[in-house]
C-alpha cells in the first residue's frame, strides 16, 4: 500500500503535534515532511522570565525532532497552495506535491499601541530589561502593561506585571506604581470566573491596579490614552502585540488574515487541506489550543489514511501556567465560559504545558531546564 504523503507546513507546537501525533496514530501508513522557515523550533513561553533571569528560552533543532517520527525535514516558508493540483510553494520558489496539506504557520505579532514598547517574547527580552533598568534608577514610577483590543493572547503581560511586581519587592524599590490596563470585563477572563478571580487577587496582593473595559489607544506625555474616552497616567508602557494572520495564495482567510476550519481542522472550500494553531480563525491563540487542534487534525488525517482511528472533532479546553514570581499557578477552564479549577501544579516556570505528545519527545531535549513530569501528573489526574 502507498503510504499516504502528508505536508506539515510550520515549526511550532501545532505542526509539531501534528507530526508526532500523525506517525503515532497512522504509522507507517503516511510519509510526512515537515516544511519549517526555521531549523530550530523555541520554547518562547519562557521568554516571559527571561528579564528577570528566571528562565531562558530553549532551542531545539527541527531535524531531530523531524527523526523523532521519521519525517523529512525541509527548510521553507509556505506561500502559496493550488489544492486542484495537490501543489504547495516556497517562498523561494520550491514546488512540493503532497495529497494532504496541514497548514500550520502561526500568526504575525504587529505593534498595537503606539507610543509604548511591544513585547512579543524573545525579540524584546533586552528592551524590557531596559524598562526594569529605568524602574530601578527611579527614571521610571508609574509602569503600565496594555492589553490591546482585537486578536491576542493576554497571558504574558500578566506575567510581566506580576513578576515585576516581585522583581521590584525583592529589591525593595519603593514608590513605583503598576497597572494593568485591559480590554476584558475581568482578568484573563479566558480561563473561567474562577480562575480570574484567582488572578485579580494575585493583582491585588502585589499593590497592582486593574483597569478593566478599557482599550489603550496611544501613549504620549507621559499617559496612556484610553477609550472609550481618558487617560491612564504613564512613565512608560508596555503593551502586548495584536496576532495577525499569514494569508497564503491559494487559501480561504478572513479579515485579519487567518483561515477558516471546521472542528476536524478542515479548510473551508478546499479539499485535502486542514490548518491548525494560530493561523486559524479560532479566537484563542495559545500553545494548548494549538496542540489540541493539531490533535484532532491528526486524527482526520490518520483515518483518512486508512487507520483505526475515530476522529475526534477538537474541543477547546484551555490550560496555562501563571508566573508569580515563586509557584506558577495551574489553571484551567473549558472554553467557552465555565468556572474550571486552580491548583498549584510546578515550581517550573513555564508559561503553558504543550500537548501531551509534544511534551514526551521535548522533555528529552530540554533536559536540565524544564521538567515535565509534575504537569503530566496533575493533566493526567484529570484526564
Amino acid at each position: 500500500m502507498t503510504a499516504l504523503r502528508v505536508l506539515i507546513a510550520g515549526g511550532g507546537v501545532a505542526a509539531l503535534e501534528a507530526a508526532l501525533a500523525l506517525r503515532e496514530l497512522a504509522e507507517d501508513r503516511v510519509s510526512i515532511e515537515l516544511l519549517a522557515p526555521e531549523p530550530r523550533f523555541w520554547y518562547r513561553p519562557l521568554a516571559v522570565a527571561e528579564p528577570f533571569g528566571t528562565g531562558s528560552v530553549n532551542g531545539v533543532e527541527l531535524t531531530a525532532l523531524a527523526d523523532a517520527c521519521s519525517a523529512r525535514f525541509t527548510l521553507g516558508a509556505l506561500a502559496s497552495v493550488e489544492p486542484d493540483r495537490h501543489l504547495a510553494r516556497t517562498a523561494a520558489g520550491a514546488e512540493v506535491e503532497y495529497d494532504v496539506l496541514l497548514v500550520a504557520t502561526g500568526a504575525t505579532p504587529v505593534p498595537a499601541v503606539a507610543g509604548a514598547v511591544t513585547f512579543r517574547g524573545p525579540a524584546d527580552d533586552a528592551a524590557y530589561r531596559g524598562v526594569l533598568d529605568d524602574v530601578v534608577s527611579g527614571s521610571v514610577r508609574k509602569l503600565v502593561f496594555a492589553v490591546p483590543g482585537g486578536v491576542t493572547w493576554p497571558l504574558p503581560l500578566y506575567e510581566l506585571a506580576l513578576l515585576t511586581a516581585s522583581f521590584l519587592d525583592e529589591r525593595a524599590v519603593e514608590g513605583v506604581e503598576l497597572a494593568v490596563v485591559t480590554p476584558e470585563d475581568a482578568p484573563l477572563t479566558v480561563f473561567g470566573a474562577e480562575a480570574s478571580a484567582v488572578v485579580g487577587r494575585l493583582l491585588a496582593d502585589r499593590n497592582v491596579a486593574l483597569h478593566t473595559r478599557t482599550f489603550p489607544t496611544k501613549a504620549h506625555d507621559g499617559a496612556l490614552a484610553v477609550a472609550p474616552s481618558g487617560s491612564i497616567r504613564a512613565d512608560r508602557v508596555v503593551a502586548l502585540p495584536q496576532l495577525r494572520g499569514r494569508p497564503i495564495d491559494g487559501l480561504p482567510s478572513d479579515t485579519n488574515g487567518f483561515v477558516p476550519s471546521d472542528r476536524h481542522g478542515f479548510v473551508t472550500g478546499v479539499d485535502d487541506i486542514l490548518a491548525a494553531g494560530d493561523v486559524t480563525a479560532f479566537a484563542v491563540k495559545q500553545g494548548g489550543i494549538a496542540a489540541q487542534q493539531a490533535s484532532a487534525a491528526a486524527e482526520a488525517i490518520a483515518a483518512a489514511a486508512g487507520a483505526d482511528v475515530v476522529p475526534h472533532p477538537f474541543r477547546p479546553v484551555l490550560r496555562g501556567l501563571l508566573l508569580t514570581g515563586s509557584v506558577p499557578m495551574y489553571l484551567r477552564a473549558d472554553l467557552p465560559g465555565g468556572g474550571g479549577d486552580t491548583s498549584v501544579a510546578s515550581t517550573d516556570p513555564l508559561w503553558w504545558p504543550p500537548g501531551k505528545i509534544v511534551g514526551r519527545y521535548l522533555a528529552p531535549f530540554l533536559a536540565g531546564s524544564v521538567t515535565f513530569d509534575m504537569i503530566w501528573h496533575e493533566r493526567d489526574r484529570e484526564a
